[in-house]
C-alpha cells in the first residue's frame, strides 16, 4: 500500500506520511457501512459517519468500486491533503486500500456542507450575514493558500457550495480535491482534453477550451460569492425572473444600485448593505469573461479585509446561458453532478 501511494506522488515529495487505517477498523466505525450512517453521495461514491475506535467522530468516503475516476480521485486526495495544512481545508485523518476498496477518512464536520443550508428555504435563515461573510473570507483564504502560500500551487477545479464543509462554529473548510491539479515551478496555466468540474462554476475558457489556471478557481469563487449573497443557485436560472443567469442578475442590480433587491430575503434585515455591495463588486471582478481581468486570490482577500480601499470597476458580462444539450460521455466532458448547466460564450 505504501509503494502504491508513493508512486502516485506527482510532486516528487519523499517524506509524505500517509496515515493508514485498517479496513476492519473502518467497517467497525461505520457499522459495516450502514445506510443509517450515510451522510451523502457524490459522483465518486458515498460518505458515511463513523466512530473510529469508539472515540473519534469521522467521515468516511467510500469510493465506487472499479471506477477509474475513483482511483484518480483517491490519488489526488491522499497525496494533496497529506501535504496541505490550513484551517480552511478539510483535514485527512487516514486512508485505506483493501482489495478493490479505496477509502478516505476525514475529520467529521457536524454542520454538513454550505449548500445544505444555503439552498434550503427552511434552513437558510441559520446563515445570517455575519456567518455568510465569515464563510466568504474563510474560503478566500483557503484558496489563496492553495494557490500561493503552500509549497505547491494547487488548482482545485471544483469549487462549489457542496464542497464547502462547515464545522461546529460554521467556519468553512474546502473539501474534495479529487479533481485538483498541481502546478510546479513557474507554471501558470495548462490545457486538458478532459474537462472536469461543475457547469455554471466553470470559467468560460475552461468549459469551452479546456484551459485552466488559478484564475479558473477565482471565477468559481466569484460564482460562489454571488450564491452566498443571493441564496440562489447558479445552476437554476429559472429562479431569477427576466435574467438569463445569476451573473447578469447581479450585474444589473449592482449597476443600478439596487443591492437590497438581490440580497437573500432570509437575512435582508440583518446585513450590512455596504459589506454586501462590496462582496458583489468583488464577485463581479472574479467572474470577468477574460482571466486577465480577474484578480488573484491574494488580491481578493485584501479587498475583502480592507474595506476602505478602492476596487476596480468590473466590465459588463458579455455572455449568457442558453439551452444546451450536454455532451455525451465520449466527448471527454465530465461533471461532478448530474443536474448541470453550461455557461456558453456568445456575443451580444
Amino acid at each position: 500500500m505504501l509503494d502504491y501511494l508513493s508512486s502516485m506522488d506527482e510532486a516528487g515529495g519523499k517524506n509524505v506520511e500517509f496515515p493508514l487505517i485498517s479496513f476492519e477498523k473502518i467497517v467497525a466505525a461505520t457499522d459495516n457501512f450502514c445506510n443509517s450512517n450515510m451522510l451523502g453521495q457524490g459522483g465518486f461514491g458515498k460518505v458515511y459517519k463513523g466512530m473510529l475506535e469508539g472515540t473519534k467522530e469521522v467521515a468516511v468516503k467510500r469510493l465506487s468500486k472499479g471506477s477509474e475516476q475513483g482511483t484518480e480521485e483517491f490519488r489526488n486526495e491522499v497525496v494533496l491533503i497529506a501535504k496541505l495544512q490550513h484551517k480552511n481545508l478539510v483535514k485527512l485523518i487516514g486512508c485505506c486500500i483493501h482489495e478493490d476498496e479505496k477509502l478516505l477518512v476525514y475529520e467529521y464536520l457536524p454542520n454538513k456542507s454550505l449548500d445544505y443550508f444555503l439552498f434550503d428555504a427552511a434552513r437558510k435563515s441559520v446563515l445570517q450575514w455575519p456567518t455568510r461573510f465569515k464563510v466568504i473570507q474563510g474560503v478566500a483564504r483557503g484558496i489563496m493558500y492553495l494557490h500561493q502560500d503552500s509549497r505547491l500551487t494547487i488548482i482545485h477545479r471544483d469549487l462549489k457550495a457542496s464542497n464547502i464543509l462547515l464545522d461546529k462554529e460554521m467556519s468553512p473548510k474546502i473539501s474534495d480535491f479529487g479533481m485538483a491539479r498541481i502546478f510546479c515551478g513557474d507554471q501558470l496555466q495548462a490545457n486538458t482534453n478532459r474537462v472536469v468540474g461543475t457547469y455554471g462554476y466553470m470559467s468560460p475558457e475552461y468549459a469551452m477550451e479546456g484551459a485552466f489556471s488559478v484564475k479558473s478557481d477565482t471565477y468559481s469563487f466569484g460564482v460562489l460569492m454571488l450564491e452566498i449573497v443571493s441564496g440562489l443557485k447558479i445552476s437554476s436560472p429559472y429562479l431569477i425572473k427576466d435574467f438569463p443567469n445569476l451573473i447578469v442578475y447581479a450585474w444589473n442590480y449592482w449597476k443600478d444600485g439596487k443591492i437590497e433587491d438581490m440580497v437573500d430575503s432570509s437575512m435582508v434585515e440583518d446585513c450590512s448593505l455596504d459589506e454586501v455591495s462590496r462582496c458583489i463588486h468583488i464577485a463581479l471582478l472574479c467572474v470577468q469573461d477574460s482571466p486577465n481581468y480577474r484578480p488573484l486570490m491574494s488580491a481578493v482577500v485584501f479587498m475583502l479585509e480592507n474595506k476602505t480601499n478602492a476596487i476596480p470597476t468590473p466590465k459588463q458580462p458579455a455572455y449568457f446561458v442558453r439551452e444546451y444539450e450536454p455532451r455525451k460521455a465520449s466527448d471527454n466532458m465530465e461533471s461532478s453532478i448530474n443536474d448541470a448547466s453550461l455557461t456558453t460564450l456568445q456575443g451580444r
